[in-house]
Formats: structure tokens, sequence, C-alpha cells
């Protein structure tokens, strides 16, 4: 293994087996924290799921026991053929344990909302990978796959994963180097590391379909999407096979659309990202944080309908700023998605937690300056993955691309008062399903995951009986009040 130390942890030397609080002298809550991984092979890897070791109150078997293993083994190649590793060498490993105590004084926004409002102890990330396949599943309910351009499933130029380790190695996969695996033909037992996701799925007792078609190569990891800020098509990342080309599948934008539902997608520095896609070389700070924009967060960027339409794209796609410009004159849709830049998401190394609390405390701010539009709001506060950290919650195996760890859930509303906790598993697909109900609409597809019914429990509120389930997000409401 490689050694990976954060000194700035109290006691690092002599840090006992098991989870250990994110502090230190030197590590004060406003810091950069290490990385660690969210990439769908390594996240399977390190959850360490078996039916030989389920238990009632852990039916899926995931001892959740090799997040360190897995972070400091696999990326081991990085510091064997670079002098001096880039940045993609996570470096995070020593920090995969690690957790921050509200108790003692951390996060204390996203504390302070979840003990006046709502929260969950079992909502989920809903892949096992990172950032661009866990938003396709907020915005689909679904995986997206390597396509013609016109549906038809093709095989990727290259990016096709391999997490067989290399010769000589304990655990350095053989597709993986500078995060190249991003496609996997999970329909495939014969195709490197899929049967034993595929046989430890046929093994638990309601034996979830994997949801791999033939001859698909689905994005597991994050390939970038398609179409540019500006809405032109990538055709260069494509033909290298950075950039996934559109796709058809059906998104919650044109669900909204077909009944007359307004909605946005705002993304942080989306406008400036426009201005430095076509001004590239420009020293205007004011364009260069055009970079921070997250392409892979915005899931209309995969997809044809919104993103490939002009009309469709400039009223649906719009700047974090737009955001609070809409609320500010009481312009705001019906339904919002709203993903900070990647300057202030909270991500681990690139940015930081305080940062994150920042923007969800002005986004409260400015609801709760405008009374009437507060007596109406839901305001879903999540994370896209959990950032590789270790979790010890409950896994529910709903088909090949996951569920992932469990990672936060609160909602502020007046409907939401009172400081309750949900117990009811969910994911990111709930809040598709909580859109779905509310406004009387349809499941996606005929195979997205909102079709999934919600939980029923006996006994163990954390455990459905009925898996695959997932709740609604319905219960962490009083609706009669």
């Amino acid at each position: 293994m490689q050694p990976d130390p954060d000194t700035r942890i109290r006691n690092y030397k002599d840090l006992p087996d098991g989870p250990f609080p994110l502090r230190g002298p030197k590590l004060p809550y406003d810091s950069y924290t290490g990385d660690t991984t969210h990439r769908l092979f390594e996240m399977w890897q390190q959850s360490d799921c078996s039916i030989n070791n389920a238990t009632p109150q852990n039916p899926s078997g995931c001892l959740n026991d090799l997040y360190p293993f897995v972070i400091t083994t696999y990326t081991d190649i990085l510091d064997t053929v670079f002098d001096n590793p880039p940045a993609i060498d996570d470096n995070g490993g020593s920090n995969s344990m690690a957790f921050y105590n509200v108790q003692k004084g951390d996060v204390p926004v996203l504390k302070r909302l979840a003990d006046k409002y709502s929260m969950s102890d079992n909502f989920h990330q809903s892949v096992m990978g990172g950032t661009g396949a866990n938003h396709v599943m907020l915005g689909t309910g679904d995986a997206i796959f390597w396509s013609d351009g016109n549906g038809n499933p093709t095989v990727p130029p290259s990016h096709i994963a391999n997490p067989d380790p290399l010769p000589g190695t304990d655990n350095v996969y053989t597709v993986d180097l500078l995060f190249d695996g991003n496609f996997a033909e999970c329909a495939d037992p014969s195709e490197p590391g899929v049967r034993p996701i595929r046989d430890y799925l046929k093994s638990l007792p309601y034996a979830p379909n994997p949801k791999c078609e033939p001859e698909h190569y689905y994005m597991i990891n994050n390939d970038s999407p398609g179409f540019l800020p500006d809405g032109t098509v990538d055709a260069k990342g494509i033909a290298k096979g950075s950039s996934i080309p559109p796709v058809n599948v059906r998104t919650i934008g044109e669900e909204l659309n077909e009944k007359n539902i307004s909605w946005a997608y705002y993304g942080g520095a989306y406008d400036a990202a426009i201005q430095l896609q076509h001004h590239p070389n420009s020293k205007d700070p004011l364009v260069q944080i055009g970079a921070a924009y997250c392409n892979i967060c915005n899931f209309e960027s995969y997809t044809n309908a919104i993103m490939g339409n002009a009309a469709e794209r400039t009223a649906h796609i719009k700047d974090a700023k737009d955001f609070f410009a809409a609320i500010d004159s009481d312009s705001l849709p019906a339904v919002s998605f709203v993903k900070p830049d990647g300057l202030i998401d909270g991500h681990p190394a690139s940015s930081k937690l305080d940062l994150f609390e920042g923007m969800v405390e002005n986004v409260v701010d400015h609801l709760q300056a405008k009374p009437d539009l507060m007596a109406d709001t839901a305001l879903i506060i999540t994370f896209d993955e959990g950032g590789g950290y270790y979790d010890s919650g409950y896994i529910q195996p709903i088909d090949f691309f996951g569920d992932g760890p469990r990672i936060p859930l609160i909602i502020v509303s007046p409907f939401t008062t009172g400081g309750h906790i949900s117990h009811t598993y969910a994911d990111h697909v709930s809040i598709l399903k909580f859109i779905e109900r509310n406004w009387n609409l349809k499941p996606l597809t005929s195979r997205s995951r909102d079709n999934f019914p919600n939980p029923i429990v006996h006994g163990d509120p954390y455990v459905p009986i009925n898996s695959p389930a997932v709740g609604d997000l319905f219960d962490l409401f009083h609706f009669d009040q």
C-alpha cells in the first residue's frame, strides 16, 4: 500500500480501527480534505457484498469493510508511473474512514436545518459511482449507454472498464488509469468485473434485474455529456471517447413539458461556461470561472430533447444566479434543480463543506424573504454521492448500478417542521417519485426506477420487505397542517 496519511488528523499515527473524527489542531472544519474513490467497480468492491454475510438486519450482506484497502491499492500505479503524481491521484485514502462530528460543531448550517425541519437517515446515492452517473439517474431514473446518436447501441472507441488487477499488483485495475474506465457491457458476464456483481444480485432472495440490455455499453463513471454548454455537439470529445454521444433516454424535463409544468435546471457558472467555450484563452476571471461549471451534473446535457433544441435549452437551462433572480422576482418555476459551481459545491478536495453550507443558507434566506413563496415550497437538500467515504448503513441492491451508500437528505418546508427523521428507504429516484406523485405524473419509462413501489417494512424500518423498493419522500411531510 502507498503511505497516504493526513498528518493534520489528531493522533493520525495511532488511530483505532474504524471511523474517526475529521479533526485536529491544524484541521479546522473550514479545511480542504482528501478526495477518495467514487467509481462503480471500486465502490462495489469496497462495499464487500455477499449473501454469505447476510443477517436479518443486513439482508444484502454488504460489510462496507474495504474502503481503505480499495483507495490505497487501485491508484497505486499513479505513484509508479509519475514521479510527481497529478492531482487526479486522489491521495484521500487516509480520509476514507473519517467523519464530521455535528455534535462538536461541524456542519452547523445543515444540522440546524435538520433539527428544525425533516431529514432522512436512509437516503442513498442511486449509483455505485460518481457525479455524472448519479445526476443522470436523478434526471432519468435510469443509466445511459454509448450509441450512434440515433439511439442505437454501439461500442465506445475507448474507455471500457477492466477492473481485473494487473499482474504483480494487489488491486491496480487494468483499465482505470487516469480514470479511463467509464463504460461496461454489463449484460455479458464474460466482460471483466461483470460476473461477480451479476452473480451476487442473482443470489439475493428477490434477485433484482441487473437492467443491462445486450450489447449496451453503459456509462458507469464520469464521461462528459455529448453537448457542450452552448448546445453544440462535442464531436472531438465523442471521437476520443471522453464524451458520450447524445442519448434519447427520457428525462423528467420532457415529462414536465408534456404536462405544462414549469421547470428549470440552474447550474452554477453556466453562463460563464458558454463564454469560456467560445473564448478559451480569455484572462477575464468572469469568463475563467466557467471552468467551475459542472457539465456532468446537468443531466439534460446528455440528452437530445432539451439540450439539442435551442428553444428548450434557452427556456430551461440557466445559471444559478438566475435561480436567485427568479425567487426575488416571484417567477420561480414549479420544479427547479440547482447545482452550485465546483468551487462551492462541497466536493472533497476541490471544495469545502462550509462553502456548500453557505450556498444552502443563501437559498433559504432568499426563500424566507418571500413568505408567500416559502409557504408552498419544498427545498430538498442532498448530495450527488457520498464522495466515496465510509458509511455503515444498509444498502439495498436494485440493479447492476446500485444502490450506493447513504447520503444526507434534508427537506426545508413549512410542511416539514418538527425535526422529524424518516427511516424509509429512498434514493435519488425518490425525488422523481415525489415530483410525479405531487403532479400526478406517470413513471418516465417502462424500465426507469420510478416504477418501483414504496417500501413496506416489518420490524426493521430501514429494510424493505418488498425489495426493490424506494420511497417517494411523502412521509417526510405533514400536509395535514
